[in-house]
């Protein structure tokens, strides 16, 4: 069969014969043509008696679809698109996120895997709405899911439900009138400064330089093992440019930020001191405090710190309250700066929130004052 091929997204020509193009015009039988319609569907047409009038077709139907209306391409996707399966466009969808980080797409996987393939997989897109979201949220609750998983997936489906609301697949958004899940994560349990002096001193010198970058800096685990002399920037600044990511074990940009982005936090002169007496003692590589311990080649590794925590909770090596964890050393800065009257807003912004609400939610109890007082407060202006 010989073809002839006429310029991007328009069509072939052929014939079903073994002429050559060459030979066409003196051979009998007639041209056909291979386009993609509107919908994206392969279609076919024949009758043609010359190259020249197959030609002609293709060029009427590529300017029709080049010219087609708004609405008529929002039709076409609706065609295209509303009789996929939730699977195969989600799998479409998730090809385009590139901005996830690999920690990142293995939480959206898991959602996808236990939460959302489950309920939605061969579900055509084309059939969602508010009455489908509401039934899926009350699926959870009755299956006990956590509120904060609830929430996640929640929003994962929201964010592939409105792409294909602009894609124009349903006339009004899906989500509209839906009360979301209510995640309201729990107060943080904060260790007081005399259990912190005692957690501290509990572990080897890399569990006491972690602790005081975590409580001091307000550093995340992966953070504060990228440690680098590096980044003391100034006697009292630190800048956190990178984290030690947990699922890939290599060094990557910090949460919620692209890569070369950072964040300057106060540096105390405690902590200050810690960096510089483990530097001067074990010494560095390019600049970082911590490395393998097994392989200095590699990063500083999650386990080894969380291990230790475990030790001597189990030992009682130190006091250690009741719902307290590792991460609650980074939850004593957030209370050593609340209860100081630092505003929320920049501690929102030393911790790396992505949103102040998040940093509300959790510490809001540790915020100093009241109704009561503010009232008294306002009163003194008032009266002056």
């Amino acid at each position: 069969m010989a073809t002839t091929n006429l310029i991007r997204g328009m069509g072939t020509v052929f014939k079903e014969c073994e002429h050559p193009e060459a030979r066409w015009s003196g051979c009998p039988h007639e041209c056909k043509i291979r386009y993609r319609n509107a919908a994206g569907k392969q279609t076919e047409e024949s009758g043609f008696a010359t190259q020249d009038k197959a030609k002609a077709r293709l060029a009427e139907v590529y300017q029709a679809r080049k010219n087609a209306p708004q609405s008529q391409r929002k039709a076409e996707r609706i065609q295209k698109y509303g009789p996929m399966q939730f699977e195969p466009y989600v799998e479409d969808w998730k090809a385009g996120q590139r901005h996830l980080g690999a920690a990142s797409l293995r939480h959206l996987d898991s959602l996808l895997e236990h939460h959302l393939y489950p309920a939605f997989r061969s579900r055509r897109m084309g059939t969602f709405d508010h009455k489908v979201v509401e039934a899926f949220i009350q699926t959870m609750e009755r299956n006990g899911v956590g509120l904060a998983t609830q929430s996640n997936a929640f929003d994962k489906l929201k964010a592939i439900l409105l792409d294909a609301h602009r894609l124009g697949l349903y006339d009004e958004n899906p989500f509209d009138g839906v009360k979301p899940p209510q995640y309201d994560p729990k107060r943080a349990v904060i260790p007081s400064p005399a259990e912190l002096q005692a957690i501290r001193t509990a572990g080897d010198d890399t569990f006491l330089l972690v602790v005081d970058l975590m409580s001091g800096c307000g550093l995340r685990n992966g953070e504060a093992f990228a440690v680098n002399l590096a980044n003391v920037v100034a006697d009292d600044v630190y800048r956190v440019t990178e984290q030690v990511n947990q699922t890939t074990r290599n060094y990557s940009p910090l949460k919620h930020r692209k890569a070369g982005e950072y964040r300057d936090v106060p540096l105390t002169a405690r902590v200050k001191q810690t960096i510089e007496w483990y530097a001067g003692k074990y010494g560095t590589i390019d600049g970082y405090l911590l490395r393998h311990p097994q392989d200095l080649r590699k990063p500083f590794p999650h386990h080894y710190v969380q291990n230790q925590w475990q030790r001597i909770k189990r030992a009682g090596l130190a006091n250690i309250p009741e719902g307290v964890t590792l991460y609650g050393n980074r939850h004593f800065f957030a209370s050593n700066c609340l209860t100081h009257n630092i505003p929320i807003t920049d501690v929102a912004e030393w911790m790396g929130h992505k949103s102040i609400d998040v940093t509300f939610k959790i510490y809001r109890h540790l915020m100093p004052g009241s109704i009561g007082r503010a009232a008294q407060v306002l009163d003194l202006g008032l009266a002056a």
